[in-house]
């Protein structure tokens, strides 16, 4: 593994053999006093805290030998109404539609990292037939809550209303935050597997919890 200074108690890991949300996890296990956060994103792990140098080689190293450092974590299934989707239009017609769909579906997409704004998970990669949709040029000043997006390689579920300049495919009725409860269900390590609901399924979910 690489490791190198991150910030002023900080270290950067580069995983050789193993996910990054696996390391991280096993990281986390130790239960280390200090070590402060620990954070996966797509090919690193961040590790914060007052740690010598010769110290985190140690945590690596019981990291590696004492965890579970695959990085298997849980599936998350989350429906999506593909009919309320506002960008089909641009994105593919009537003929093509379906098989876009279909590979959006063909998938359980690994959550690399949450971000931009709180609960928003950037979840890859796209099959190659759908995977070369660009950012719009000029985003929206508001995107609705739940919208199922992609962008490049990867795809995302706004978790509230906000700006967003991703191509917008369907919508799911559940409910995937609330920061006030403190509720986050999808993690960087997780994987999510969308599936496909009509209009009144929809209406039933709306609001309903993850």
């Amino acid at each position: 593994m690489k490791v190198k200074p991150f910030g002023e108690t900080g270290w950067l890991i580069e995983p050789a053999d193993c996910r990054p949300s696996g390391l991280a996890a096993a990281i986390r296990q130790l239960g280390r006093s200090d070590i402060e956060d620990v954070v996966a994103s797509y090919e690193t792990v961040a590790v914060f805290g007052p740690i010598a140098e010769d110290a985190i080689q140690k945590v690596l190293a019981d990291a590696i030998l004492n965890g579970e450092v695959s990085g298997e974590h849980k599936l998350i299934q989350v429906p999506v109404c593909y009919e309320l989707g506002l960008d089909w239009p641009q994105l593919a017609g009537e003929s093509s539609r379906e098989d876009w769909i279909a590979a959006h579906l063909s998938l359980a997409y690994d959550c690399f990292a949450v971000g931009f704004q709180p609960g928003f998970a950037y979840l890859g990669y796209l099959p190659d037939e759908i995977a070369q949709t660009t950012r719009l040029s000029s985003p929206r000043t508001a995107v609705p809550v739940g919208s199922v997006a992609i962008a490049g390689r990867q795809t995302a579920v706004y978790p509230s209303a906000s700006p967003g300049g991703w191509n917008l495919i369907g919508r799911t009725p559940l409910t995937l935050v609330d920061v006030d409860d403190d509720f986050f269900p999808i993690a960087a390590g997780d994987r999510v597997q969308f599936y496909r609901i009509d209009d009144a399924e929809f209406a039933r979910l709306e609001g309903v919890r993850l």
